[in-house]
């Protein structure tokens, strides 16, 4: 299992960027959230087998049809961080 945080900026805010990242991360396994940042950002966390991680990464290059991404900052975490361990993909 691996952890991965994710700053994606762009147009990904009032698009449905962060339902469509749920809907990818619930198809592959993933655990974590995204979630809004206040400078115009979403903050993914990725959390599963280093294959679905990577795929969920990857994917957030396209995001959802309205979005237009223009970077996606990676930074692995250690497992230990995140406590306790999340049980879903979740939005807020």
């Amino acid at each position: 299992m691996i952890v991965r945080r994710c700053f994606v900026a762009g147009r990904v805010q009032g698009v449905f960027y962060r339902a469509s990242t749920r809907l990818r991360a619930e198809t592959l396994g993933v655990s974590g959230h995204a979630r809004n940042l206040p400078d115009g950002r979403v903050e993914v966390l990725a959390c599963g087998t280093p294959q679905a991680v990577d795929a969920l990464c990857a994917w957030l290059w396209q995001g959802s049809p309205g979005s237009s991404v223009s970077a996606v900052a990676i930074e692995e975490l250690p497992l230990e961080s995140v406590q306790p361990w999340p049980q879903a993909f979740r939005t807020s």
